[in-house]
Protein backbone atom coordinates (compact mmCIF):
# COMPACT_ATOMS: atom_id res chain seq x y z
CA UNK A 1 0.00 0.00 0.00
CA UNK A 2 1.25 3.47 -1.19
CA UNK A 3 1.74 6.25 1.84
CA UNK A 4 -0.88 8.98 2.51
CA UNK A 5 0.50 11.87 0.32
CA UNK A 6 -1.28 14.65 1.79
CA UNK A 7 1.01 14.79 5.27
CA UNK A 8 4.36 15.42 5.67
CA UNK A 9 7.18 13.79 7.44
CA UNK A 10 6.10 15.23 10.95
CA UNK A 11 2.84 14.34 9.96
CA UNK A 12 1.08 17.64 9.40
CA UNK A 13 -1.29 18.10 6.57
CA UNK A 14 0.10 19.77 3.34
CA UNK A 15 -0.89 20.71 -0.02
CA UNK A 16 1.37 17.90 -2.43
CA UNK A 17 4.21 19.36 -4.57
CA UNK A 18 3.16 18.90 -8.22
CA UNK A 19 5.51 21.20 -9.59
CA UNK A 20 8.16 18.12 -10.69
CA UNK A 21 5.63 16.19 -12.39
CA UNK A 22 4.48 15.42 -16.54
CA UNK A 23 1.53 17.51 -17.45
CA UNK A 24 -0.99 14.49 -19.27
CA UNK A 25 -4.02 14.28 -20.47
CA UNK A 26 -6.35 13.36 -17.11
CA UNK A 27 -9.51 11.59 -17.04
CA UNK A 28 -11.55 10.06 -14.13
CA UNK A 29 -15.31 8.75 -14.06
CA UNK A 30 -17.24 8.22 -11.13
CA UNK A 31 -20.53 7.27 -10.48
CA UNK A 32 -23.80 7.27 -7.76
CA UNK A 33 -26.96 6.70 -7.35
CA UNK A 34 -29.94 8.52 -5.36
CA UNK A 35 -33.07 5.54 -4.59
CA UNK A 36 -36.17 7.12 -4.02
CA UNK A 37 -39.95 6.15 -3.80
CA UNK A 38 -41.73 5.43 -7.04
CA UNK A 39 -43.94 8.29 -7.22
CA UNK A 40 -40.79 10.60 -6.56
CA UNK A 41 -39.28 9.14 -9.61
CA UNK A 42 -42.66 9.30 -11.45
CA UNK A 43 -42.41 13.28 -10.55
CA UNK A 44 -38.63 13.24 -12.06
CA UNK A 45 -39.26 11.98 -14.86
CA UNK A 46 -42.57 13.55 -15.56
CA UNK A 47 -40.76 17.06 -15.35
CA UNK A 48 -43.48 18.38 -12.77
CA UNK A 49 -41.87 18.56 -9.76
CA UNK A 50 -42.62 22.06 -7.66
CA UNK A 51 -39.64 23.57 -8.53
CA UNK A 52 -38.77 22.55 -12.01
CA UNK A 53 -36.28 20.49 -14.62
CA UNK A 54 -34.87 18.21 -11.57
CA UNK A 55 -32.46 16.40 -13.46
CA UNK A 56 -31.79 19.69 -15.74
CA UNK A 57 -31.00 21.45 -12.84
CA UNK A 58 -28.59 18.70 -11.33
CA UNK A 59 -26.45 18.29 -13.87
CA UNK A 60 -25.42 22.23 -13.89
CA UNK A 61 -25.23 21.54 -10.21
CA UNK A 62 -22.90 18.49 -11.20
CA UNK A 63 -20.44 20.52 -13.83
CA UNK A 64 -20.23 23.58 -11.30
CA UNK A 65 -19.19 21.20 -8.35
CA UNK A 66 -16.42 19.40 -10.30
CA UNK A 67 -14.82 22.99 -11.55
CA UNK A 68 -15.34 24.13 -8.04
CA UNK A 69 -13.64 20.96 -6.13
CA UNK A 70 -10.77 23.11 -4.81
CA UNK A 71 -12.72 25.02 -2.54
CA UNK A 72 -14.76 21.97 -1.10
CA UNK A 73 -11.71 19.70 -0.60
CA UNK A 74 -9.08 22.23 1.42
CA UNK A 75 -5.86 20.11 -0.12
CA UNK A 76 -7.48 19.79 -3.81
CA UNK A 77 -5.28 21.49 -6.36
CA UNK A 78 -7.60 24.12 -8.35
CA UNK A 79 -7.64 22.46 -12.11
CA UNK A 80 -8.57 23.83 -15.16
CA UNK A 81 -10.77 21.69 -16.33
CA UNK A 82 -11.13 20.61 -20.36
CA UNK A 83 -14.29 18.60 -20.45
CA UNK A 84 -16.90 17.40 -17.83
CA UNK A 85 -19.76 15.40 -19.23
CA UNK A 86 -22.60 14.43 -16.52
CA UNK A 87 -25.27 11.76 -17.54
CA UNK A 88 -28.21 10.74 -15.51
CA UNK A 89 -30.31 7.44 -15.94
CA UNK A 90 -33.71 6.93 -14.48
CA UNK A 91 -34.02 3.22 -13.40
CA UNK A 92 -37.89 2.79 -12.99
CA UNK A 93 -37.37 -1.34 -11.78
CA UNK A 94 -34.76 0.21 -8.82
CA UNK A 95 -36.53 3.20 -8.10
CA UNK A 96 -33.66 5.34 -8.60
CA UNK A 97 -31.55 7.68 -10.45
CA UNK A 98 -27.75 7.21 -11.26
CA UNK A 99 -25.41 9.82 -12.13
CA UNK A 100 -21.88 9.61 -14.17
CA UNK A 101 -19.50 11.94 -14.16
CA UNK A 102 -16.61 12.14 -16.62
CA UNK A 103 -14.17 14.47 -16.21
CA UNK A 104 -10.87 15.49 -18.13
CA UNK A 105 -7.71 17.89 -18.05
CA UNK A 106 -4.80 18.35 -19.38
CA UNK A 107 -2.15 18.75 -16.28
CA UNK A 108 0.14 17.66 -13.49
CA UNK A 109 -2.13 16.04 -10.92
CA UNK A 110 -5.61 13.79 -11.23
CA UNK A 111 -9.29 14.71 -11.88
CA UNK A 112 -10.93 11.89 -9.36
CA UNK A 113 -12.03 14.21 -6.59
CA UNK A 114 -13.50 16.61 -9.24
CA UNK A 115 -15.62 13.31 -10.60
CA UNK A 116 -16.61 12.21 -7.16
CA UNK A 117 -17.93 15.65 -6.13
CA UNK A 118 -19.70 15.95 -9.28
CA UNK A 119 -21.61 12.98 -8.95
CA UNK A 120 -22.49 14.29 -5.04
CA UNK A 121 -23.66 17.57 -5.87
CA UNK A 122 -25.45 16.24 -8.41
CA UNK A 123 -27.25 13.65 -6.24
CA UNK A 124 -27.55 16.29 -3.73
CA UNK A 125 -29.41 18.83 -6.40
CA UNK A 126 -31.86 15.90 -6.71
CA UNK A 127 -32.37 15.20 -2.90
CA UNK A 128 -32.77 19.21 -2.54
CA UNK A 129 -35.22 19.54 -5.53
CA UNK A 130 -37.35 16.50 -4.12
CA UNK A 131 -37.26 16.45 -0.24
CA UNK A 132 -40.63 18.14 0.10
CA UNK A 133 -42.43 14.87 -1.62
CA UNK A 134 -39.63 12.47 -0.04
CA UNK A 135 -37.55 13.14 2.73
CA UNK A 136 -35.73 9.46 2.68
CA UNK A 137 -34.10 9.17 -0.62
CA UNK A 138 -30.90 7.91 -0.02
CA UNK A 139 -27.83 8.70 -1.65
CA UNK A 140 -25.42 5.10 -2.85
CA UNK A 141 -22.69 3.57 -4.33
CA UNK A 142 -20.52 7.08 -4.72
CA UNK A 143 -17.26 5.73 -6.50
CA UNK A 144 -14.82 6.29 -8.45
CA UNK A 145 -15.02 3.83 -11.57
CA UNK A 146 -12.00 4.60 -13.30
CA UNK A 147 -9.07 7.05 -13.86
CA UNK A 148 -6.27 7.33 -16.36
CA UNK A 149 -3.28 9.52 -17.05
CA UNK A 150 -0.15 10.75 -14.80
CA UNK A 151 2.54 8.45 -13.71
CA UNK A 152 0.25 5.65 -11.90
CA UNK A 153 -1.14 5.16 -15.75
CA UNK A 154 -5.26 2.96 -15.78
CA UNK A 155 -6.67 2.29 -12.84
CA UNK A 156 -10.51 0.59 -13.61
CA UNK A 157 -12.79 -0.98 -10.42
CA UNK A 158 -13.41 -4.57 -10.50
CA UNK A 159 -16.93 -5.23 -10.85
CA UNK A 160 -18.68 -7.06 -8.11
CA UNK A 161 -19.00 -10.40 -10.11
CA UNK A 162 -15.00 -10.03 -10.66
CA UNK A 163 -14.45 -9.79 -7.32
CA UNK A 164 -16.57 -12.61 -6.59
CA UNK A 165 -14.90 -14.93 -9.11
CA UNK A 166 -11.56 -13.95 -7.98
CA UNK A 167 -12.95 -14.67 -4.46
CA UNK A 168 -13.60 -18.25 -5.85
CA UNK A 169 -10.64 -18.85 -7.88
CA UNK A 170 -8.18 -17.88 -4.75
CA UNK A 171 -10.67 -20.51 -2.46
CA UNK A 172 -9.81 -23.57 -4.89
CA UNK A 173 -6.42 -22.75 -5.03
Amino acid sequence: MNKLTHFGAQGQAHMVDVAGKAETHRIARAAGRIRMLPATLKLIAAGTAKKGDVIGIARVAAIQAAKRTSEWIPLCHPLALTHVDIEFKLDRKASAVDCVATVETRGRTGVEMEALTAVSAGLLTIYDMCKAVDRGMRLEEIALHEKSGGKSGTWIRKSAAQVQSRKRANALL
